[in-house]
Parts: structure tokens; sequence; C-alpha cells
């Protein structure tokens, strides 16, 4: 697993899904599944594959924080490279999301153009 290909994204609102699957797909060229709930994603994760998680930290129901924490508790699912995608962006909150596992995490909003090579960055942070 030393190339980034296939990304899956767990959001729930569609408007962001959509601006995300341009900017993954057409601009970064990643196969991409996204999922609109941390339940989604468990259930897709196996058929899917995904070389890295992108999660919402903010859901209803399973929310990000759940999400990894149910991938970490897999022994599937524990070596996938997960990154926070949120708004809540302040130091401490992101210290607290990398405690949990997270390689980093995507402020929102995002740029579009610059989503895939901020991917790409974070990837590359893991394997070196």
């Amino acid at each position: 697993m030393n190339t980034l290909s296939r990304v899956l994204y767990v959001e729930d609102e569609p408007d962001i899904q959509a601006v995300a699957r341009v900017a993954l797909e057409i601009v970064g060229g990643f196969t991409v599944k996204i999922c609109s709930s941390g339940e989604e994603a468990l259930r897709e994760i196996k058929a899917f594959a995904p070389d890295l998680i992108l999660l919402d930290v903010m859901m209803p129901g399973m929310d990000g924080p759940g999400t990894l924490a149910a991938l970490r508790a897999s022994p599937d699912f524990d070596q996938i490279p997960v990154a926070f995608m949120t708004a809540k962006v302040q130091p401490s909150e992101v210290e607290q999301y990398k405690a949990m596992g997270a390689l980093d995490v995507v402020p929102k909003p995002f740029d579009p153009m610059k989503l895939a090579d901020q991917i790409r960055c974070i990837w590359n942070t893991r394997h070196v």
C-alpha cells in the first residue's frame, strides 16, 4: 500500500460531498467513495478497500471520532490512515484528533483546487 489512489470520504452534507468529489476525482485523479455516515462507512469499507479515509468530525449518529474509534478497534481496518476534515481546527482540537490516531486535519472550508495536494501531503508524511 505505497500509492494513494482510493479515498473514502465520510461527510453528511450533500453540497460538500459534491465539491469534494470534483476536487478529489477530477482535479486529484483519485477513485472516491462517499459515505453519508460513519455507519455507512463501516458497512462499505471492506468492499471499497480505501488507501486513506477522510472523516468529517461532526455528523449525526456516529460522528468522526466515533467512526475512527470503531475503525481502530477492528483488526481489518486499524492500519488505514485517517485524516479529519472539519471547521474545528484550533490547535488543541487538532492535537486531540491526532491523539485519537488521525494523521492530520484538513480545515473546512477547503479549497477544491488544493484538496488533492493536501491529501497527498498528509499521505506522504506517513509514508516516507
